[in-house]
């Protein structure tokens, strides 16, 4: 039972902590309005698609891992926004907004006692929620990692202390 608690606990912090990378609330942190939906050179993409697709690769999955009657999006369009830039000025803010609710819905799915971390999931394939949750947590890791490096090409990024410092503090 002290294993499972651990495994828990752990994967609430990989889900909502930096641990060695920037944390999703510092990347999406400031970011001014006029960089949102530019594609700097060397990139693929633009922030504002950077945060949506993030956010519909997580609603997916929690929806995937709740509801049987869910269907995905349409791979890989479905994953990605129609335009690099917002389509109007409070679509950023509700896109951090819906991020963070499915995440904290997810945190909240793990943690329950009562979810088995290591069941099939029935309507799946053999996933199961201990792998869903590695596989958000995993693809928001990658997409902070995405976000920093094209707010640092846009010249829109301070870098802060070092997030391993916020580990050995924990």
């Amino acid at each position: 039972m002290a294993h499972l608690k651990s495994l828990r606990k752990h994967l609430l912090y990989l889900l909502t902590k930096g641990g060695a990378h920037a944390t999703f609330e510092d990347a999406v942190k400031n970011v001014p309005v006029a960089a949102r939906g530019k594609v700097p050179e060397g990139a693929a993409h633009s922030l504002w698609e950077l945060l949506e697709h993030k956010r519909i690769g997580q609603w997916d999955i929690l929806k995937f891992s709740t509801d049987a009657k869910h269907v995905s999006p349409k791979w890989p369009k479905g994953y990605w926004p129609k335009t690099p830039a917002p389509p109007n000025a409070k679509a950023w803010d509700k896109c951090v907004k819906e991020f963070l609710a499915d995440r904290g819905a997810l945190c909240k799915l793990v943690e329950k006692k009562s979810t088995d971390l290591f069941a099939e999931i029935p309507h799946g394939k053999g996933q199961t929620i201990l792998r869903e949750a590695l596989l958000v947590a995993d693809h928001n890791a990658y997409t902070v990692g995405e976000i920093v490096l094209t707010r640092r090409l846009l010249g829109v990024w301070k870098a802060k202390k070092n997030p391993a410092e916020d580990e050995a503090e924990s």
